[in-house]
């Protein structure tokens, strides 16, 4: 006799994939991707299908021309800030708990570099016992091609006893950060992390204290708060206006909120957001990578807590008196694409592309391809890129882009009616699409990734290569640059 199959099997099916995803994707974490022996990732050649080329374009990055280890910064009269770091294995104290890092001179964080926009910054980094060998990228900042820290792309990673000295001008203000380009997913999770401050020449706000927060998960399963595994605590009057600076340096997505007091967000990536409006109770998703800046003025009387929704050590407490009432978990949610004031800048959707791209983001692959297997997308000075990212499946996606800024366009087909949004990441959860745009305006070889750095491990990892530039760095199990 012919059974007849219920049509709730497919779906109950269905439903137990998807609750066993999360341990999928955590389990892939785990297991990194298979680096060939080695692949020169300016000489793509080999793809000749750009996936997701809308547009014609010619020439590869590798068919002779400029190298990206020539591309550095003009000499200039510009004032300078200097710094020097070690990369050394240590002990650090995370509070009444003495765990063992990779550091950037002896803590985790390193030291916070803070300069002024315009300043040519020069940091010298030292490797003493990091074997694998250590880089440094600066994250979100704007910088010629030989000074991203990339392994095997825009140099080779520093072995031990070695040092490199990395020179860029801090051309725009804002909050980044910076971490290790050499095995990221390990090295950064370790402890090679650290805050880059760019002071504004001219501030357009007015506070009364600046403190930069980052959070952070070591050794993959310490919470930490500026380094301290039971939230940080920071001096507040009562009246002072605070910028607080929220960096996630974690590869989880942090909705963190504000408890306490009236706010607006300042600033995304780095960039600021025009109009803020203040806001109360919300939720604000921060992706792996991201930095959302924050003003808020303290109360008469009582505290403010800037915490996590889901890890109770991502806290920061400003300020003396009652602790305020907690938010709803299943409050209101941000949400960048009605925030703030519109402000026309000329850079829309509809307007005229040099070349268009398609980005679909599965569970750890882009357009189904991995790492090296993914065509580069091929640009050439002067043109202005479109890019469609498209999250089918898998958890949450925080696309980030070296060497340049770009304007988000569209959220799932409407385009943005609140302030404009230039960032180095945009946050994708599943069945999200974003337009995203940028004129290719600073030569070299970049990454674009995601910054769950266990994705980008796995191979949710690619180029944006500029025609006719070239390394002679080699990425690969060969050479031992693995710039996941």
């Amino acid at each position: 006799m012919k059974r007849l199959r219920s049509p709730l099997v497919p779906m109950l099916c269905i439903a137990a994939l998807l609750a066993l995803l999360p341990l999928v994707t955590a389990a892939c974490g785990m297991c990194k991707l298979k680096y060939p022996e080695e692949i020169n990732m300016a000489d793509m050649s080999g793809h000749a299908d750009h996936a997701g080329h809308m547009n014609s374009g010619s020439g590869t990055a590798g068919d002779g021309g400029s190298s990206c280890a020539d591309m550095t910064e003009a000499s200039s009269s510009a004032p300078t800030s200097s710094f020097e770091m070690t990369a050394y294995k240590t002990k650090v104290d995370i509070g009444g708990r003495t765990v063992s890092a990779w550091t950037f001179d002896g803590t985790t964080p390193g030291p916070e570099l803070r300069v002024q926009q315009g300043d040519r910054v020069i940091v010298k980094l030292n490797n003493k016992d990091i074997d694998s060998g250590v880089t440094i990228h600066w994250h979100g900042i704007v910088l010629p091609c030989s000074q991203d820290g990339v392994a095997g792309v825009t140099q080779d990673a520093i072995g031990p006893g070695e040092s490199f000295t990395y020179e860029f001008i801090a051309r725009h203000a804002g909050t980044y950060w910076y971490h290790s380009h050499q095995q990221s997913s390990e090295q950064a999770q370790k402890g090679l992390i650290g805050r880059l401050i760019v002071e504004p020449r001219e501030n357009s706000l007015r506070y009364d204290r600046d403190y930069a927060v980052t959070l952070q998960k070591l050794a993959d399963k310490h919470w930490l708060t500026n380094g301290k595994r039971e939230g940080d605590t920071l001096a507040a009057k009562p009246g002072e206006r605070i910028r607080l600076r929220l960096i996630n340096s974690a590869s989880e997505v942090q909705w963190m909120g504000v408890a306490g007091a009236d706010f607006q967000v300042v600033s995304m990536d780095g960039q600021d957001l025009n109009g803020p409006d203040v806001i109360r109770d919300q939720w604000i998703p921060i992706g792996g990578g991201q930095r959302y800046d924050v003003l808020l003025t303290m109360p008469q009387s009582g505290q403010v807590q800037v915490y996590s929704r889901n890890k109770e050590a991502l806290s920061v407490t400003l300020g003396e008196g009652a602790l305020p009432a907690r938010l709803d978990k299943k409050g209101a949610e941000f949400d960048l694409a009605s925030y703030g004031a519109p402000l026309d800048d000329g850079i829309t959707a509809d307007m005229t592309f040099d070349r268009e791209y398609e980005l679909v983001l599965g569970l750890l692959d882009i357009n189904g391809k991995r790492f090296h297997e993914i065509p580069p997308l091929m640009v050439k000075e002067g043109e202005w890129i479109k890019i469609t990212l498209k999250h089918e499946f898998g958890a949450e996606h925080p696309m980030h882009m070296h060497g340049h800024l770009f304007k988000v366009l569209t959220k799932n087909g409407k385009p943005l009616t609140g302030s404009p949004v230039y960032a180095d990441s945009v946050l994708l959860f599943q069945g999200d699409e974003y337009e995203i745009a940028f004129q290719a305006n600073n030569p070299g070889l970049w990454m674009e990734h995601c910054h769950n750095l266990g994705h980008a491990a796995n191979g949710m990892s690619m180029m944006i290569n500029y025609e006719g530039v070239t390394t002679p760095y080699r990425v690969g199990t060969k050479s031992g640059n693995l710039p996941d």
